[in-house]
């Protein structure tokens, strides 16, 4: 089994989360973070990043490293195409290093959400409340409109946040009357959180949580089935201690995990400038996109024309990214974000968008449009994200245990023709089973996992009962998970019943 080494660096990173960082005037929300890694037989990697460096010595900084500190925000302004030629060159040939074989793995985390998630921590969703909608929603107003007062409130007046809340809700919703047609949903999502925000817990003491990009990054090497692997972490100053950074990875079970300084390992140097990259291009749509005033806040924002002005370097290095972060290792949780994640939705809205021109003459041939058609093309992704948060189910990749089958979250084995799946023996009369869940496939068959003997098994149902798994699952959907429970399955003149205990 090949042994696989991962480097690991971020990108915006505050150590603290108070109101002087919240506020001030270069603050990002996103918290970048960066994993790459290849198999250790693969050693021409670390010999082309050697002659790389070897090329831009100058580049250099003061440890004789090249970092992604040395690209000022200002490159990024229009993404791509307000780099200069000699950065334009320089980003590829580092895009160049990569390759199919290189795994890349990224998550970006809003700081602003976790301090939301804190907030609200006791409200969970319900048939009534879809809390993690409102939770969404709260935390995509307080990023786009950047309510000072609001976020001041947090740290110095905890107790009046909620008041501050809905008084700046009321506020939009007044305001959004100056173009209801636009604003039509944005009102409606604030006039539902108006009707559940009743009470607030103390605000905790509010540090950043590193847990959640190790989770996913853990669940990335079990789908990619890495089990040998080392994870090296970008040292944290000059602290002999371990950093909280490496106690989150090995809190998250990855135990091959431990720190070094990048001077020593050029893999921690490639995961910061990818991070970098990355991370300045969400910005720079950030920037562009955010409301710089209340009056233009009821207007449709539109990318500035200035991201379309690109030279033939400079589209492809959009393609260049597009291939490494969509095509090559592609795997479910290659990214990873929490609830709310527009900015990394119309970061991949804009790799896609800029992979499709085949020419940099196809792109300006309508050059004044493509912030419009950018503009449909981002919204229709983050329409689709929205959609997906309003289903509860948890959606994980599909891994083949065979040619013909896989296994569920419970470990049954689900034939992809459901019509080779063993029907439920039901007798007639009545008959408990442990039901651990329901599913549908995409024609309806039902079908149910129970535990027999101690092992999962899945079945599949009588058509009849199809009304009945859809209508528990939409249950769960909304938050209302019902299993494992037990279940009586009836059989009353081949007439066939189902009623959770």
């Amino acid at each position: 089994m090949s042994k696989y080494n991962f480097y690991y660096d971020e990108s915006e990173h505050s150590r603290k989360i108070n109101y002087k960082t919240v506020s001030a005037s270069n603050y990002y929300d996103n918290f970048v973070t960066m994993i790459v890694g290849w198999s250790a037989e693969k050693n021409d990697i670390l010999q082309q990043h050697a002659a790389f460096e070897t090329r831009y010595t100058d580049r250099k900084d003061r440890n004789g490293e090249i970092k992604s500190t040395m690209f000022p925000q200002k490159q990024f302004k229009y993404g791509f195409a307000s780099l200069n030629k000699q950065n334009t060159q320089f980003l590829n040939d580092f895009l160049s290093l990569f390759d199919e074989d290189i795994h890349i793995y990224f998550s970006v985390s809003s700081k602003i959400e976790y301090l939301v998630l804190q907030l609200f921590q006791g409200y969970r969703n319900s048939f009534l409340i879809d809390a993690d909608l409102m939770k969404y929603s709260i935390t995509k107003a307080l990023v786009v409109y950047r309510p000072h007062e609001i976020i001041k409130c947090l740290y110095g007046s905890p107790e009046d946040f909620l008041e501050e809340l809905k008084r700046f809700f009321q506020d939009r919703i007044e305001y959004n009357k100056n173009n209801p047609e636009l604003k039509q949903a944005e009102t409606m999502a604030f006039q539902d959180i108006l009707l559940v925000l009743d009470e607030i817990s103390d605000v905790p003491e509010l540090d950043w949580d590193y847990h959640m990009s190790f989770d996913g990054f853990n669940k990335y090497l079990q789908e990619k089935d890495i089990q040998n692997y080392s994870l090296i972490i970008d040292k944290e100053g000059e602290s002999e201690e371990e950093s909280k950074t490496l106690k989150s990875a090995r809190e998250i079970g990855l135990n091959n995990s431990d720190e070094a300084n990048s001077t020593d390992h050029p893999g921690l140097r490639m995961a910061d400038m990818m991070a970098g990259i990355i991370s300045k291009l969400l910005k720079g749509l950030c920037d562009s996109l955010r409301y710089q005033s209340l009056d233009e806040s009821i207007n449709k924002k539109i990318l500035d024309v200035g991201w379309f002005c690109l030279n033939e370097f400079q589209l492809e290095l959009y393609k260049k990214l597009y291939r490494l972060i969509c095509e090559c290792q592609p795997a479910w949780y290659k990214s990873y974000s929490g609830i709310y994640s527009d900015d990394l939705v119309v970061f991949n809205a804009l790799l896609n968008f800029m992979n499709h021109f085949e020419s940099v003459e196809q792109l300006r041939a309508n050059i004044d449009m493509q912030g419009e058609y950018f503009n449909a093309f981002a919204c229709g992704q983050l329409a689709r994200y929205f959609d997906q948060r309003r289903c509860k189910l948890p959606i994980e990749p599909v891994i083949p245990l065979d040619e013909e089958s896989y296994l569920n979250q419970r470990g049954g084995k689900i034939y992809f023709d459901s019509r080779k799946q063993r029907l439920l023996p039901l007798h007639k009369g009545s008959q408990i089973f442990d039901v651990l869940s329901v599913g549908v496939d995409q024609k309806f068959t039902p079908t149910v996992t129970i535990l027999k003997n101690g092992e999962s098994e899945c079945f599949r149902l009588p058509n009849e009962l199809s009304e009945w798994a859809c209508s528990v699952i939409g249950m769960a959907a909304m938050g209302m998970n019902l299993f494992p429970a037990k279940v009586i399955f009836s059989n009353v003149n081949e007439r066939y019943y189902a009623d959770i205990l």
